[in-house]
């Protein structure tokens, strides 16, 4: 393991929330790679855009606001080519923005622990980067398997690194950490269980009986791109769909949805779904799959066979499946933060204006109130002025 860098900030994570950061940072004159370092786990630009489906573009997905200071590059997501993949958009222009601005992202760097080192923090990571042929057979013995002893535990293969810091600031989004519920039957069906951070392509469940599992605008895309792909398609929500009557989320709405996620981050609590307190704005893709009977959810299903989802009850049936699609969302991707002891027993951390209240060191941008792009684009200003006005 390499001896430890010292910094005087560190950001994980290179997302929009991340990237908001590293520019305010450097508008407060702080060089990357020397005042402060981020470091991201993907291996290239895009944040957790660069996972998402081909099919996806920017005028079906949820509205991607431009980062701070990406005027200056003359770029806009308002203008970009709908017709291009969303992923690729916003790739292209995240990776300009990493350059213009010198941020210097480190990737692929997987954060593994972030422990209390004294009054600094230390983030332990691994450089996930391909090790040469010759590498990997050094660090294994013969055919293949790693040289260990009963005496001696194997050391991981990818190269360790640690850095010391006086601030920490988390982005790492929610990507890393899918959610999917626990219904009775789960670990007996014999088709396949999929949730949106693994689909890639319609064309994978051709001919295929599918149940999609959710009530927003993933599960709503899902259905409309396996209509004329699948041999069946039922789709379950947990809760009714709230269809909005408009094709964009309007102010009151969006307004309402962040007093939410923010009161439960001043709480503690594990933060509520963004679609529970928004609803669906209606496009006209949409309203035309509702007319014809494809955007009607069924309630959620009771349990699941070997074959099939099943209703019990009044609302008693079943419903074919070779594959569940669950577009049942994501939690915070925190596990590297353990260590720390931030989680409170209401199940989430207490965050206020983007700082962790039990640790005036760390930082979330992204969390809570803050997890859209425009959200987090403001939070970058914030949090990088706390953290000056403490340095």
């Amino acid at each position: 393991m390499t001896s430890p860098e010292r910094v005087k900030v560190v950001v994980i994570g290179a997302g929009q929330a991340g990237l908001s950061v590293a520019f305010y940072l450097r508008r407060f004159e702080l060089v990357a790679d020397q005042d402060f370092v981020l470091l991201d786990r993907a291996p290239g630009p895009g944040g957790a855009w660069q996972h998402r489906w081909s099919s996806l573009r920017l005028g079906t997905a949820h509205k991607v606001n431009d980062l701070p200071g990406m005027a200056e590059l003359g770029l806009s997501f308002d203008t970009a080519d709908r017709n291009l993949p969303a992923k690729d958009v916003v790739a292209d222009y995240y990776d300009k923005f990493e350059q213009h601005f010198d941020l210097r992202v480190r990737r692929p760097m997987n954060v593994r622990q972030v422990v209390n080192a004294g009054v600094d923090l230390q983030v332990r990571y691994e450089d996930l980067t391909p090790q040469p042929l010759e590498e990997q057979k050094a660090a294994r013995g013969l055919f293949g398997r790693r040289r260990k002893t009963f005496e001696e535990p194997a050391e991981p293969t990818a190269p360790q690194h640690e850095i010391s810091t006086q601030f920490l600031v988390n982005a790492t989004g929610t990507w890393g950490s899918p959610f999917v519920p626990y219904y009775p039957g789960m670990t007996e069906f014999a088709g396949r269980h999929v949730h949106t951070s693994d689909f890639t392509d319609a064309e994978d469940f051709r001919d295929k009986h599918v149940v999609v599992v959710g009530g927003g605008t993933s599960a709503i895309g899902f259905m409309l791109e396996l209509e004329e792909v699948a041999a069946g398609l039922t789709w379950v929500s947990r809760r009714p769909i709230d269809w909005l009557d408009r094709q964009e989320l309007d102010l009151e709405g969006a307004s309402a949805a962040v007093a939410m996620q923010d009161e439960a981050a001043r709480s503690g609590r594990a933060l509520p779904s963004i679609v529970s307190g928004t609803g669906v704005p209606k496009s006209r893709r949409m309203a035309a799959g509702i007319e014809r009977g494809l955007l009607v959810a069924r309630p959620m299903f009771d349990r699941i066979e070997a074959d099939r989802v099943v209703w019990d009850g009044e609302n008693s049936g079943m419903a074919r499946a070779d594959v569940i699609i669950w577009a049942t969302g994501f939690r915070p991707d925190l596990r590297h933060l353990a260590p720390l002891k931030l989680r409170e027993k209401a199940g989430g951390i207490t965050v206020g204006q983007g700082a962790a209240w039990s640790d005036p060191r760390i930082f979330l941008a992204g969390y809570g109130p803050q997890a859209s792009t425009i959200g987090a684009s403001r939070a970058g200003r914030m949090i990088a002025r706390q953290i000056m006005a403490m340095l």
